[in-house]
């Protein structure tokens, strides 16, 4: 696909569905993260080029960007720095029909195990995010993740225990000293019961939702644990980039809020745990979320793509550079239209408080007349 063709361009103005509807059944499990696009996937949709046959979504957090391109039959490889990210893509984009069954919960629950030489969270967290012996529980479950031979289903219980922590802990993030603080108030626990609800039981609760979320689209689908810059150069013949890069200065710190995540889904041997939130040392690097590399990393971004014809960028109007500025240096490379939409309530975060917008830049092949 070289250009949109005029079917698309009226798709743009109509909205209209995708002409395969049966994957849509498939329902994908309501993220708790801060600057996810659960809310907006309607609205992306209709931007979506129904000649797309292979897409990139490039920084893909969540997922939920990923799983509308599966659903739509799309050819989707999906990708994010951030492995407990990646894991998500492994269970609910590459994965084709391994769910957890009864004989997988009997090994990951198994309590008859050595595990001492899984004492990581224990260690570390124990007394400040979890009583010592949900520590405890955490640490087994993850000795006994590795005792499961399947890839698919190893990256299930990873991704679902990591979301039953986000629903155990207080906003839903570890950045902040007080989840046991909160777990002993009656007022938070009346809005929350899930603060003082065991692990086990979260997660049992959640897993029909992430197995009935596993299905094949008939496509080879892949999910990347890269850097968005190395990655690009080595992928062929994707018709459309999804791009939902950091957002700079408005954005969540991914790392410092979601730290517990990736620790536990790498489980480090070889890093540093500081501050008070015990965040790991050394971060991963990303290029996109601090001003002085954003500018770069996003000119290196557009050259490296410019073999894939059709971007859609998420953004902020409270980012850096600021949309003018942004369009600016999208127009270099593409013909962009600006879409947006106003944020009415908070979603969490200081790029989704309630009045400001949520940006979409729909970047075509420049037409020269």
């Amino acid at each position: 696909m070289s250009q949109l063709d005029l079917l698309d361009f009226a798709d743009l103005e109509s909205g209209s569905l995708p002409k395969d509807y049966s994957n849509f059944e498939y329902r994908f499990p309501e993220p708790q993260y801060l600057g996810a696009k659960f809310t907006h996937l309607e609205w992306i949709r209709k931007f979506i080029p129904q000649s797309t046959k292979i897409a990139l979504d490039g920084f893909a957090g969540s997922h939920s960007v990923a799983f509308l391109l599966k659903q739509m039959g799309i050819q989707t490889i999906s990708n994010d720095y951030l492995n407990f990210n990646n894991q998500i893509g492994v269970a609910l984009i590459k994965n084709q029909g391994m769910k957890l069954n009864n004989d997988d919960l009997k090994v990951l629950f198994d309590e008859n195990v050595d595990f001492s030489s899984h004492t990581l969270i224990q260690k570390n967290y124990a007394n400040l995010f979890f009583i010592p012996e949900e520590a405890a529980f955490l640490d087994r479950f993850r000795f006994n993740v590795e005792r499961i031979t399947c890839e698919y289903k190893r990256a299930l219980a990873i991704c679902i225990m990591n979301r039953s922590m986000t629903r155990k802990i207080t906003m839903g993030h570890f950045a902040h000293t007080q989840a046991l603080v909160y777990a002993s108030n009656p007022d938070r626990i009346k809005r929350n019961k899930s603060l003082i609800r065991p692990l086990r039981e979260i997660f049992n609760e959640l897993l029909p939702f992430y197995n009935q979320a596993v299905f094949s689209n008939g496509k080879s689908n892949q999910s990347y644990n890269s850097n968005i810059l190395e990655l690009i150069p080595n992928l062929t013949n994707v018709d459309l980039a999804y791009f939902d890069p950091p957002y700079c200065g408005s954005h969540s710190d991914y790392q410092g809020f979601y730290h517990l995540l990736e620790t536990y889904t790498e489980y480090w041997r070889d890093k540093s745990f500081i501050n008070s939130i015990k965040r790991y040392e050394p971060q991963r690097y990303s290029g996109f979320d601090k001003k002085s590399s954003a500018l770069d990393s996003l000119n290196k971004l557009f050259e490296i793509s410019e073999n894939i014809p059709t971007w859609l960028i998420s953004y902020n109007d409270r980012s850096f550079p600021n949309i003018s500025d942004f369009k600016q240096m999208i127009s270099q490379h593409r013909d962009v239209i600006v879409e947006s939409k106003t944020y009415e309530a908070g979603r969490g975060g200081k790029g989704s408080v309630a009045g400001s917008k949520e940006i979409l830049f729909i970047c075509t092949p420049k037409r020269f007349y």
